[in-house]
């Protein structure tokens, strides 16, 4: 470990020698990130491909040619397979890495949100061996969910190593995830838009240089080893009559409601299999026995199912086998992630907009053969529509579309559907399949960032574990040197194994103050009122703060939680209210440009705060040199917070970290602080008595 540690500081000891001597900018240091990022995602995603190649070669004897494969296969090997993967995925992911469980994307939406970009790097070995292990073995999901939570994970753990702010690690993460859907599918352009539209929700010009060069890269690197050719070789179609945008629209609509459909059955399956009391890795296999029933008759429905698209591209699948996949396939990918397997839904929704256009585009061309094109052309533009109507990202849609198939001719049809769909969509149902799972975990992408803070925090990070007690059978004369020694206006009652047993109050001991008789007779178990409005230490601040606005505390008891009422600490409203205050100005500042004036030697910055707050620079004093934040104490002795350090690296460039009480100061750290006028006043002014001194 301290080899480790040791190779880590050397590292970053000559990353920060290089970058004084270059001068590297800010903004260049980034892009050189990102270029890291997007090299390391490339090869993550050509690993990730070779991955599922080698386990579906192990269980089906075939890389290529799945339905020919299994064809060859006795009913009883199709059976078995899935389950050896089930029963592989289960314990992987229950023990290992829980957020590889599913599509990917949503986790990776929540740490963007709520963690500021901090995803476990054990993410990336874990999410790459479950998901090629799941579509290697049949389970009917998609390769490009795993790929963007890899390469989010591996621009997160980068970050982290180098230490950036929060605002540039979700940069990094949004570039891994590009570089992850650009290598999977050879869609530069529409990898970045994801990032934008999905994983960040923004397309500000902080992010889009470093995303489009992470994407880019990431490219490059899959055409080295895949080559440079669409995921999927079409026809030339276009529009047939201009009479035919009537019914792209139709399809729009069509695909939207099958969109939804599959957004609320995936989660339906969730519910379901959540319900069954037992082990939650044995429901893994259980899914996957299902699976293997349904590829012994619908071989189609193995894996990715790219075979069953390009039969739907090339217009050479039956209206009423199409039909039937939608269901098949819609049942086969909520069985799977239902039960716990880990995969994609964006290969599940390219195949279901496939057969769905397909099965659409025989019904149009036999109802009107002479203003219609093949029913190949709806099948793709299909594909399209469910992709938005599932995400709510058409810009992406319609990107990765053309992309896929380098068919430009029928633009303006794909155009159409995925806005329709999308629209569609929103109609029946708020949410996307992404932000609907997030939803269903109480995190709503929509709320405000006030809420979104107080979520991000739970009871635990924010209590404090000295919680005044009294035993239960202490007696009247005890509580009374208690309650004058200590000032405290309510004490809680614990038993001998400290499980609370109520609340004790000043003004229940006044009104026994009178009564001398009773007062030998009572202990403080007979003086306790109930407990109320107790918390758990899981809950978050957004709860607790509801409790709160119940009860007239102006600190509620901890206990441990999962039934159990085991006194741990107290939490206090004027606690939370500073972690808020704290973390807001933290937000704002850091997301501000600070612009400095220079004139007469002075240089000065300038943010947008609260009248009474300032924000300034000050260079490390010598006495605070190798010491942590908490050693130094300096919000309770000053009134000032340390909202970033600004490590100094050069007489331009500087890296700025976000500190926690551990962070040890060194030699040329500049701290930027905030904090009332006064107080900041102050502590300069120390500081420079200091100096002189």
């Amino acid at each position: 470990m301290n080899l480790k540690r040791s190779l880590n500081l050397y590292i970053k000891k000559k990353i920060r020698a290089f970058l004084i001597y270059t001068k590297v900018s800010q903004t260049t240091y980034i892009i050189i990130i990102a270029s890291i990022v997007g090299i390391l995602a490339g090869f993550g995603a050509v690993g990730f491909r070779m991955l599922i190649g080698f386990f579906q070669d192990l269980a089906i004897g075939s890389k290529e040619g799945v339905v020919h494969a299994l064809k060859e296969l006795p009913w009883y090997i199709k059976l078995i397979i899935p389950v050896i993967g089930g029963a592989i995925v289960g314990p992987m992911v229950y023990f290992f890495a829980r957020e590889a469980k599913g599509h990917g994307v949503p986790e990776v939406m929540q740490d963007v949100a709520l963690k500021n970009g901090v995803i476990r790097p054990r993410v990336v070995v874990v999410k790459s061996l479950a998901s090629a292990i799941t579509i290697g073995t049949g389970g009917s999901v998609g390769r490009e969910g795993p790929i963007v939570q890899i390469g989010s994970a591996i621009g997160s753990t980068i970050g982290q190593w180098i230490k950036v702010s929060p605002e540039r690690l979700k940069v990094l993460v949004g570039c891994g995830a590009a570089a992850g859907i650009a290598a999977t599918f050879n869609a530069p352009i529409a990898g970045a838009f994801f990032a934008l539209e999905v994983i960040l929700g923004n397309f500000a010009l902080l992010s889009f240089s470093p995303i489009i060069i992470s994407s880019v890269l990431a490219t490059a690197v899959s055409r080295a080893f895949l080559g440079d050719y669409p995921a999927f070789i079409v026809p030339e179609y276009s529009l047939v009559s201009v009479w035919e945008i009537l019914l792209y629209v139709i399809l729009g609509i069509i695909t939207g409601g099958v969109a939804v459909g599959f957004s609320r059955m995936v989660y339906k399956f969730e519910d379901f299999f959540d319900s069954i009391k037992i082990p939650e890795y044995l429901k893994t296999p259980i899914g996957g026995a299902v699976i293997g029933l349904m590829i012994i008759f619908f071989p189609y429905v193995y894996g990715v199912g790219y075979e069953a698209i390009d039969l739907a591209l090339s217009g050479n699948m039956l209206w009423y086998a199409a039909f039937v996949l939608i269901f098949l396939k819609l049942f086969a990918t909520s069985i799977t992630l239902g039960s716990g397997g880990s995969g994609g839904i964006f290969a599940p929704s390219l195949f279901l907009g496939a057969v769905t256009g397909s099965a659409f585009g025989d019904l149009v061309g036999y109802l009107f053969p002479s203003i219609t094109a093949d029913s190949g052309a709806y099948a793709m533009v299909g594909m399209g529509a469910v992709v938005a109507g599932a995400t709510h990202a058409p810009i992406t849609s319609i990107l990765i579309l053309f992309e896929l198939t380098g068919d430009y001719k029928i633009i303006l049809a794909l155009m159409v559907a995925c806005t329709i769909s999308t629209i569609m969509a929103r109609k029946l149902y708020d949410d996307s399949i992404y932000t609907l799972k997030l939803k269903r975990r109480g995190i709503s992408l929509n709320q405000g960032r006030e809420e979104i803070i107080m979520k991000s925090f739970t009871v635990g990070d924010v209590m404090k574990p000295d919680a005044p007690v009294i035993q239960e059978s202490t007696s009247f004369n005890d509580i009374i040197k208690i309650f004058m020694k200590n000032q405290e206006p309510y004490y809680y009652v614990i038993d001998k194994n400290r499980q609370l047993l109520g609340v004790l109050s000043t003004h229940v001991i006044k009104s026994v103050l009178h009564d001398e008789n009773l007062q030998n007779l009572v202990i403080a178990r007979d003086l306790m009122e109930g407990p109320v409005g107790m918390v758990s230490i899981q809950n978050n601040l957004a709860e607790s703060m509801n409790i709160f606005s119940r009860v007239e505390f102006e600190h509620l008891p901890v206990v441990k939680g999962n039934g159990s009422t085991k006194l741990v600490g107290s939490i206090s409203r004027r606690d939370i209210l500073e972690l808020y205050n704290r973390e807001i100005l933290r937000k704002e500042v850091l997301g501000l440009k600070v612009v400095r004036e220079s004139g007469d030697e002075k240089r000065r910055s300038h943010v947008e705060l609260p009248k009474e707050y300032k924000v300034d620079y000050v260079p490390l004093p010598e006495s605070f040199s190798n010491k942590t934040i908490r050693e130094l104490d300096i919000r309770a002795n000053y009134g000032i917070t340390i909202i970033a350090i600004k490590k100094r690296l050069g007489a331009i460039t500087g890296i700025s970290e976000i500190p926690s009480s551990n962070s040890k100061l060194e030699d040329g750290d500049i701290l930027i602080i905030v904090g009332k006028e006064n107080d900041v006043e102050t502590f300069k002014r120390e500081q420079t008595q200091e100096k002189t001194d």
